[in-house]
């Protein structure tokens, strides 16, 4: 039996009834019931998420086995733990909109990179994950060892070496709670990330091998194999923002059935877009669900929503829902 919906919930349903506010409730209903019907969910998550501190309450949806899959950009991987460890430093910044260009070279003075109304402190945050990422990087490099960016991750937050750092509650992580439960992930383009950066450096001085990190191309071949084996019934997908955290993932569908001619490959079972980019040619993320159509990407009875609004007040609602709350 479906556990009564709370406060949040109800006042979802009771006010929520037209245009975008109307796709919110109709996508959480949609969500909700792909999971009723035993189907497993990916998340993308793009933009700045993690600084948005969306892991208050994406940390609870996994663990509580709403989410089985996340792809997501190499800053959203990082970015939840440098919110972990150096919170407190953090600048909020209300008025950016009237920031001078010279307004904005104090603060990169001061080591505050700017994300919208949230600074990012380069020493406290870049600086102190590098210390204990770059020994876990350099191991693993003597030892002939490989792993993908997220698995390093997960080894350097279940190591404990970032306990005494720590400025949040650690159930506010979504990082950590995904790590605890070694839940699949794919992070497409981590190489442009800060600590994608970082570990190039270091190749570049010849203190790591670039080989040492796993590739792009075995993203791809992992999410396959793991969509075959976890699509029987289903596998819904929960896109916040746009750009290559969903790009790459929806895409191993049409590569299944296309390129590699398996035609029993099923369609995802689910469609849902949350973004605020205007409806446009040429533009993925301005593009309509029914688009994904022709690429072999969604079916024509997929349940498909889009809600043009801004992720970090939509997101945190349909989950809301989806806990009951």
């Amino acid at each position: 039996m479906t556990k009564s919906k709370g406060e949040i919930s109800q006042f979802l349903e009771k006010h929520f009834l037209h245009f975008n506010a109307a796709s919110l409730v109709d996508a959480a209903k949609g969500y909700e019931a792909q999971l009723e019907h035993g189907s497993k969910m990916l998340v993308s998550l793009a933009g700045a998420m993690s600084t948005a501190e969306l892991g208050k309450i994406f940390s609870e949806v996994i663990r509580t086995e709403k989410v089985h899959i996340i792809s997501c950009t190499g800053a959203n991987l990082e970015e939840d733990i440098m919110n972990l460890v150096a919170h407190s430093h953090y600048k909020r910044v209300p008025n950016y909109r009237d920031l001078t260009p010279q307004d904005e070279w104090y603060l990169l003075q001061e080591g505050l990179n700017r994300v919208t109304d949230t600074c990012i402190p380069e020493e406290e945050a870049f600086r102190r994950l590098q210390e204990h990422i770059f020994k876990i990087w350099k191991q693993a490099d003597e030892n002939g060892e490989r792993l993908f960016p997220h698995e390093f991750m997960y080894r350097l937050l279940l190591s404990g070496v970032l306990e005494e750092h720590y400025e949040i509650d650690i159930q506010d992580s979504w990082m950590f709670a995904a790590a605890h439960a070694n839940l699949p992930m794919v992070v497409p383009g981590w190489e442009d990330s800060t600590m994608g950066n970082i570990f190039a450096s270091y190749v570049i001085k010849g203190e790591l091998k670039a080989s040492t990190m796993k590739s792009g191309i075995e993203y791809m071949t992992f999410l396959a194999d793991w969509y075959k084996n976890n699509s029987k019934d289903g596998i819904g997908f929960f896109q916040i923002g746009g750009g290559i955290a969903g790009d790459f993932p929806i895409c191993v569908v049409p590569m299944l059935y296309q390129d590699l001619e398996e035609t029993d490959t099923p369609f995802w079972s689910y469609f849902c877009q949350i973004s605020d980019s205007t409806t446009s040619y040429g533009s993925y993320s301005g593009a309509v669900p029914n688009e994904k159509i022709t690429w072999g990407k969604l079916d024509i009875n997929t349940p498909k929503f889009i809600i043009e609004s801004d992720a970090t007040i939509v997101a945190p609602l349909i989950f809301a829902y989806l806990l009951n709350m």
